[in-house]
Order: C-alpha cells, then structure tokens, then sequence
C-alpha cells in the first residue's frame, strides 16, 4: 500500500502481518477507533491553539502586522521538517513515530502559553509547525493503512474527526475562557487529554513493514496541468479555511466586537458545519456530482466573506462563517479523490502535486492577510479572500476532470 509526503521523492509499501489480515471485525472497528483518536487529538491541539490567538494577541500588544509575521513561524516550522518526516517515519514506523510527535505537539502547546514576548511565541510556533508535520505525515500514514485493511474508503472519516476535534476545542475554550483560566492552564488541560488519547490508543496502532524504493526523476519533468489547477483550487480552499481558523477570532473582537467569551462564537460556528460537511458530503456528492457541489461550495465561501464584511454583526457574522465552513468543508477532500484516479500518473505523485501545492495555502494565507490587514483593514482582507471562492467555482467550470 502506498502513502505520500508533501515532497514525494520516494514511495514505501505497507506489508500487513497477518495477524491483521486475518483479525476479526470487532478488533479493526477497534483499530479505527484508535487512528480516529489520533485524528482528534491532533485536530484538538491545533484547534486549543488557534481558539485563544486573540488573548494571546491581547497579552502580548501584538498589531495585525505583528501578529501576521509571527504566523510565518508555524509554516516555517512545517517547511523545516516536511523532507524529514516521511523518512523518519518509513524508517521506523509510524506506529511509533505518532506516540512521539503527536506528544511533543501537545508540549509544544503548552509552550505557546508561557510566551512572554513576540520572539517566544513565535519560537513555540516554530516547534509547533515542526512537530503538527510530522504528527501529520504519522497520522495519515496510518490512516491509509486502516483503510486498507477495511477495503473501502474511510479516509474521509478521520478527517471528519480532526474537524470534530476542532470544534470540541473551540467549545472547550469558550468554556474555559468563560472560567477566566489563563491560557497556560487551558493549554495544560487539553495537553492532559492528547495524552490520555495516547495512553489508550497507541497499542492498536497498526504495525506494517516498509520496503523503501528511491526513484531518481530523469531531467526536469513538466507537472501535469490538470493536478496543477486541482492543486490551486486546493490552494484557494485551504486559504480560506486557513483564515477562519487564525482570524475568526481576532475578527470577532476586533470587527463585530463580540464582548467576553463570545468572541470564539464564530470560530465554533466555523467549525460545526465544516465538521458537519464532511460527514454528510459524500451523499451530497453522490446525489448531486462533483462539478455542482464543488460549484456551489465555491460561491458558499465567497457569500459567507462578504456577508461578514458587510454586516460585522453578531448573528449575521456567525451565520456568514457557518456557510463558509460547509462550503470549505468538502472541497479539498473531492480534490484528493479526483486527483488519486488519475489515468497517467500513480496515486501517490498525483496526490502529492495536489496535496502541495493546497497546503500552501493553508499555511501562507493567514500571515499574508495579517499585513493587508495592517496595511489596509481586516474587513478588507477578510473581502480579499472572498474572492476564493469565485475562482474555485470558476476553475472547477474549466476542468473537464471534474466530471458531473
């Protein structure tokens, strides 16, 4: 079985022991309830961290431009160890590289609580970046092996998780902030859940032999147009997803001025449909078609920005980003499966071209929009990044292997 990194320079095969060929139904539901566990404890980390970006910016006296730059570091930090994450993990398994990686990334939260100046935080980003991609190159390598063993695809189960995680982390700290914890103590307590996710999961984590096989590409070789345009609506998508998940909450302070706890009530609303989304979107495909759904979703993303934009109120707002978050929601998935049924190219090359270049933007959008936000507003920016979704819906218009 075949798993991919952001880089792709090599490919490695699973081989199942037996054991698991021939385990019983109860104990692989047991196996996929332990990698979806995995999901969620990373998707909660990352969620904690994002629900108090605006205390966080508070206590510190950062500006929007301020703040933008000192997102760069969490890209950088993935940048840093995306060549070394695949290798580490086909070197000695992901079933013991996760335990490892998906604990540093909960200390390595908590770290971000104990920031006292603008070099500290963005130091503690730097490290989270470093170990949220090898969390994710483990996590996911053990998602494709589960769904191996289940002879379908579950793939877009697991993710639904990480998006339920964020959801429960954005409800946990609307909790917590109501409670008047400091952000060190909220960050402890969720620290305490990721390890006890751990604790009782990571014995179910599958163990498969890897057989590395390096392939040198023979000159320079032109990427194929179609993963390219997949990879830039990617691109678009994550950007926005990106955003809601770093700016919601400063936009709900700063813009609606949302007193007290309420302020991550539109990062919440964010996140309950865009969980929602990916349980039910499948149906929604299969009903409708690829091209109408992704389509929709496209104008759904840009209706939900201007909307905020133009009515910076709280109910509006909350609506506003409840639509984004369904837009978004299966949009990057479709993405992946159009991509890993391409007639020329092997899965794993044309999922890590889409996977890519999508990615970037995830991680580039929200540092990009704090210094437009600084140069010119947040409710601007917040304009600029509606127009995403017009061009999704475009570009999906255009590609004819985004069938019906």
């Amino acid at each position: 079985m075949q798993y991919f990194n952001f880089i792709g320079w090599y490919k490695a095969k699973g081989k199942y022991k037996k054991n698991y060929r021939d385990a019983k139904a109860s104990y692989l539901l047991r196996i996929r309830f332990a990698v979806s566990m995995f999901y969620f404890a990373m998707g909660l980390c990352f969620a904690t961290w994002a629900s108090r970006i605006p205390t966080i910016k508070s206590t510190l006296n950062l500006g929007d431009g301020q703040l933008g730059t000192i997102l760069f570091a969490l890209p950088l930090g993935q940048l840093t160890m995306m060549y070394f994450s695949g290798k580490l993990v086909t070197r000695f398994g992901s079933n013991r590289i996760l335990p490892f990686a998906i604990s540093m990334y909960a200390i390595s939260l908590t770290n971000l609580g104990l920031a006292q100046n603008a070099w500290q935080l963005a130091l503690g980003l730097y490290c989270f970046g470093i170990f949220g991609n090898l969390t994710n190159i483990s996590v996911n390598t053990q998602g494709i092996y589960t769904e191996g063993l289940f002879k379908r695809t579950i793939m877009s189960s697991f993710h639904g998780m990480w998006s339920l995680a964020g959801f429960t982390g954005a409800l946990v700290g609307l909790g917590l902030l109501a409670l008047k914890l400091t952000t060190y103590t909220h960050f402890l307590i969720v620290a305490f859940i990721a390890f006890s996710l751990i604790g009782f999961n990571f014995k179910f984590l599958i163990k498969a032999k890897e057989n590395i096989k390096t392939e040198k590409p023979k000159g320079f070789r032109k990427p194929d147009k179609t993963l390219v345009l997949l990879g830039v609506i990617g691109f678009c998508s994550m950007a926005s997803e990106g955003i809601m998940f770093d700016w919601s909450g400063v936009f709900f302070k700063d813009i609606v001025k949302a007193p007290g706890a309420l302020i991550i009530l539109g990062y919440t609303s964010f996140m309950i449909m865009m969980a929602s989304g990916r349980f039910f979107g499948d149906k929604l495909i299969n009903r409708y078609g690829r091209k109408t759904v992704m389509k929709i979703s496209g104008i759904m993303i840009s209706s939900g920005f201007f909307t905020a934009v133009a009515l910076p109120y709280i109910i509006p707002s909350m609506l506003a980003f409840m639509v984004i978050g369904l837009g978004v929601s299966t949009v990057v998935p479709t993405l992946y499966s159009i991509a890993g049924k391409h007639p020329t190219i092997p899965t794993g090359e044309a999922l890590t071209t889409v996977s890519s270049v999508s990615f970037l933007g995830f991680l580039m959008g929200p540092p990009v929009i704090g210094h437009i936000a600084e140069l010119l507003s947040l409710r601007f920016s917040f304009a600029f990044i509606g127009i995403f979704g017009f061009l999704i819906a475009f570009m999906v218009g255009r590609i004819k292997a985004i069938r019906e």
